[in-house]
Parts: structure tokens; C-alpha cells; sequence
């Protein structure tokens, strides 16, 4: 076959690829800012839980967790009685996601602790209550310090998406496999395989960094 032939099923593997990356990067920012700011409540019940999840997902492997979601949790579903079998896009995705909202979770808690404090003691001036100065304040300060390393976050979330082809995933990694166990073209599949993952983490990247200088622009703005 010609290396040209490979391209329809790889590209089809990318598609797969940049929605597992999209949707569980969605997934992760909303669960980073959820316990990101959880980790510093005053409310000893959520900030324990925001903790726990924050290290049980930093401190253990992606690779173990989507073979728990996937494999695992249908099976203690079985033993309670309940269908807990999950497709292998929802598994991927939540893996993912729940993976990199525990890296960017301490992402948000650091940008937030960042914000000087003259602007909480301005906001209690004004009588801003916590929550208003939480949402008003300080969060809007907070986001440009935490976009370089979503950035970062968000290529390594990419390039973690090919663990989802040993859940059987037709992603890019999993195309790539399959032609490479009917050619035996290990190298002209590899070289195409590294060369699309390269490509689509250079397009995210300069995505993430137009996202980055929108957000310095909009805190200039409000300043």
C-alpha cells in the first residue's frame, strides 16, 4: 500500500481524537474551577472532598483509571444490581477529564491565592460580600495567571487521548495500530502517526494562546 492510503482511516482516527480531546478538556476546566475554588472553602466538607479528589486522581495513574471506569465500575455495578456499563467515548472522555480537573484544580487554587490581597481588603471596603468577591474580583484577576498552564495541560490531555485505543477507541492511535498489523509498515505509520499528533498539538497550542491573550486584553480592560 501507499503511504497516501493510510491517510482516510487516520484522519478519520483524528477526528475521533480531537473530540475526546475537546470534550474532555471542556469537562476538565469545569471540574478544575469547581474544585480548584473548593480547595479553598471555609466549609470543611467540601474543601475534604475537593482534596480527596484532587489526590486520588493526581496520585494515580490515567491509564488505571480508564481501566477502572471501563472495566472495573460495570463490574461492582453487577454486584449492587445496577448497569453502570459505559460506552467507550463516555469512559474516555470522563477519564480524561477527571485526570486533567485534578491537574488544573491546584492550576485555579494558585492563580486565585495569587490575587493580591489589597483587592480583598478593597472589595470588603466596598461591602462586597465573599461570593461577590470571589466571582467579581478575584477570578476575573485569576484567569490570564492560569492560561499558560491550562495551555499546558490541555496539549498533554491530546497526547494522552491515545490511551483510549487500549479500550478498543477507534481514536488516532487505534487506526494507526490496525494498519499497522495488516501492512507491517511500522515506520511509514509511526512517522505519519507522530507527525498528526504534532500537528494537531501545534493547532492547539496557537488556539490556547489566542485564548490567552484575549483573556490578558479582557483584564486590561477591566482594570
Amino acid at each position: 500500500m501507499h503511504w497516501s492510503e493510510y491517510l482516510l482511516p487516520l484522519t478519520e482516527g483524528a477526528w475521533v481524537t480531537v473530540q475526546l480531546t475537546v470534550y474532555s478538556t471542556i469537562l476538565g476546566g469545569v471540574l478544575a474551577f469547581v474544585f480548584g475554588i473548593g480547595k479553598l472553602s471555609s466549609n470543611l466538607a467540601i474543601k475534604s472532598v475537593s482534596v480527596g479528589y484532587i489526590e486520588v486522581f493526581r496520585g494515580t495513574s490515567l491509564l488505571v483509571q480508564l481501566f477502572w471506569l471501563y472495566f472495573a465500575l460495570p463490574l461492582a455495578g453487577m454486584a449492587i444490581g445496577i448497569d453502570l456499563r459505559l460506552p467507550p467515548v463516555v469512559a474516555g472522555v470522563l477519564a480524561l477529564g477527571l485526570n486533567i480537573g485534578a491537574y488544573g484544580a491546584e492550576v485555579v487554587r494558585g492563580a486565585i491565592q495569587s490575587v493580591h490581597q489589597n483587592q480583598r481588603e478593597a472589595a470588603r471596603a466596598l461591602n462586597f460580600t465573599p461570593r461577590q468577591t470571589l466571582f467579581n474580583i478575584v477570578i476575573p484577576q485569576a484567569i490570564p495567571e492560569m492560561m499558560p498552564s491550562f495551555g499546558n495541560l490541555a496539549v498533554q490531555n491530546l497526547k494522552d487521548t491515545a490511551l483510549v485505543s487500549l479500550i478498543s477507541l477507534g481514536d488516532l492511535t487505534f487506526r494507526a495500530e490496525q494498519i499497522r498489523n495488516f501492512t507491517q509498515d511500522s515506520t511509514t505509520i509511526y512517522t505519519l502517526l507522530l507527525l498528526m499528533y504534532f500537528g494537531m498539538a501545534v493547532v492547539l497550542t496557537i488556539i490556547m494562546r489566542i485564548v490567552e491573550r484575549f483573556a490578558g486584553r479582557w483584564r486590561m480592560a477591566g482594570s
